[in-house]
């Protein structure tokens, strides 16, 4: 009999998920049947069946219910990547705990909501001029900006989103627009491949290369990184840029559902496929 997986999305999906087909026929050449279900229609997740999150993207807008929902799934059957591991990384504030543990982290201020913040000041202090603002539980590009501190439409914006939200605020690493930002896509104990993601903000069409080798720097922190989480995850991105010295810091760290591009790497799609066969059984 073969086993059941199902694989997590969402409707509508904001962009396309182009791993997600690719799974599915990977998944049954290896004998595994897949249903694609979108996480927030709770009527279509009535069996106990093993749950492979992937483009659950339109969480950020429900935060609460896909809490719930993370907790129903795993206490009825396996989670990937698991519970605790998903729920250490939904809020950004990670990056403050990497940058303590003394992980290279692109420098993190957070601003919880309802902050009364003057950006411009906050800025000044730290030699920061073009800086970025994101929302600290944020997907994709969504209310990301790259803005100049000391102007006035930017401090606006900032004042106005953090009436609803957490922010982070960082400065803008121009590494990002030459090398590039490199994702480093890690699987199942090892990194897979690397892509190099243009700058990427609010409304912007994401645009990444074909795979790269990871750079034995950039796996250093990578590894460093996922350290403490490294024996109970499935799948992880690390997302690095060098910094203004040249060495890559972490901007992100991907552990709930991010893109792992396996149409550039049949071998990280494999590998992936591989080691889902081997939980289940």
């Amino acid at each position: 009999m073969p086993h059941a997986l199902r694989l997590a999305s969402c409707r509508p999906l904001p962009e396309d998920d182009v791993d997600l087909e690719l799974l599915q026929e990977s998944f049954a050449g290896a004998g595994i049947d897949t249903c694609i279900l979108p996480w927030h229609d709770e009527a279509l997740w009535h069996a106990a069946e093993p749950t492979l999150i992937r483009s659950t993207w339109n969480y950020i807008a429900h935060l609460t219910e896909y809490r719930h929902w993370l907790e129903r799934r795993a206490a009825q059957a396996p989670l990937w990547n698991p519970l605790a591991v998903i729920q250490g990384n939904l809020h950004k504030r990670y990056l403050l705990e990497l940058a303590r543990r003394g992980v290279p982290t692109v420098p993190t201020v957070l601003h919880e909501r309802g902050s009364r913040v003057d950006l411009a000041l906050i800025a000044e202090q730290r030699n920061w001029q073009d800086v970025v603002i994101k929302p600290a539980i944020g997907a994709a590009s969504f209310e990301t900006h790259r803005v100049r501190a000391d102007d006035r439409a930017a401090r606006t914006l900032f004042s106005e989103l953090l009436e609803r939200q957490d922010m982070l605020l960082q400065p803008y690493l121009p590494s990002v627009e030459g090398y590039g930002e490199r994702a480093l896509v890690w699987i199942d104990g090892t990194f897979t491949h690397a892509l190099r993601k243009t700058p990427r903000f609010n409304g912007d069409v994401e645009q990444v290369s074909a795979a790269l080798p990871v750079e034995p720097a950039e796996r250093a922190i990578g590894e460093q990184a996922l350290e403490p989480i490294a024996h109970a995850a499935l799948y992880a991105r690390v997302d690095v840029a060098p910094d203004a010295n040249g060495n890559p810091v972490v901007m992100e760290l991907e552990l709930v559902e991010p893109s792992l591009f396996l149409r550039q790497s049949p071998a990280a799609l494999q590998r992936l496929v591989e080691a889902v066969v081997r939980r289940l059984q």
